[in-house]
């Protein structure tokens, strides 16, 4: 049966409209997305066989173009607006950091570094650079490398801060093996990067590792 032979209270877009996309599932969601099924499936059933498929919002997020060869009623044009939707949440979020919300609000910058990250799948390093009232400059990538091993080096990460006026930083990486904890090699970096950062009077307010769903945090964890 169509969506549209559905009762009215029943239908994803309706649902959202009168009582907000919070109540709504994931595939719900996926089915206003879709607009229309495949033959012999709704919209909704579509949008269940996606997150059955991919497992999970961050796996379907971080999917590439190939990865929905096997999906009936996914090609290019689909593909292309999530992906655009993806960026216009990453930029909606970076824009909150830019234009007066201070980071103190931490999951503000938990929800930022999980959405720059949800489409990599290689390790990459990161320093958000502040200013004196902790408000966002600019997030560069300063390094990146295998899923096992990211190479980064202090001298670069002092020369971006201080080409950026920051007053502080927050690092962040990705560890696209799914588990957040540091390792020792995290730790030992983070030591050496808050060193010297601190030789040029740039303090260092946190360390975040973003694995999917899963952040560690630095600070919170009171190694900072």
């Amino acid at each position: 049966m169509a969506i549209t032979d559905w009762p009215a209270h029943d239908r994803p877009r309706e649902r959202l409209i009168k009582g907000g996309p919070q109540y709504l599932s994931d595939a719900e969601l996926l089915a206003i997305f879709l607009r229309t099924g495949t033959s012999g499936k709704s919209a909704v059933d579509l949008g269940r066989e996606i997150m059955m498929h991919f497992g999970s919002l961050s796996r379907l997020f971080s999917a590439q173009l190939k990865d929905f060869s096997d999906l009936n009623g996914i090609g290019p044009a689909k593909f292309a607006q999530l992906q655009a939707i993806v960026e216009l949440a990453r930029r909606l979020l970076a824009e909150d950091l830019q234009n007066g919300v201070t980071l103190s609000s931490s999951d503000k910058v938990m929800n930022y570094l999980q959405l720059y990250f949800s489409r990599l799948t290689h390790e990459s390093f990161v320093v958000l650079h502040l200013d004196i009232k902790n408000k966002l400059i600019e997030c560069s990538e300063m390094f990146r490398g295998t899923l096992s091993q990211t190479s980064v080096y202090p001298r670069e990460v002092v020369k971006a801060a201080l080409a950026n006026n920051s007053a502080s930083v927050i690092f962040a990486h990705n560890h696209p093996s799914g588990k957040a904890d540091p390792s020792n090699a995290d730790k030992t970096l983070t030591h050496a990067l808050k060193q010297a950062l601190g030789l040029v009077d740039i303090r260092v307010l946190d360390h975040i590792i973003v694995a999917g769903k899963n952040t560690y945090s630095f600070a919170e964890y009171g190694f900072l």
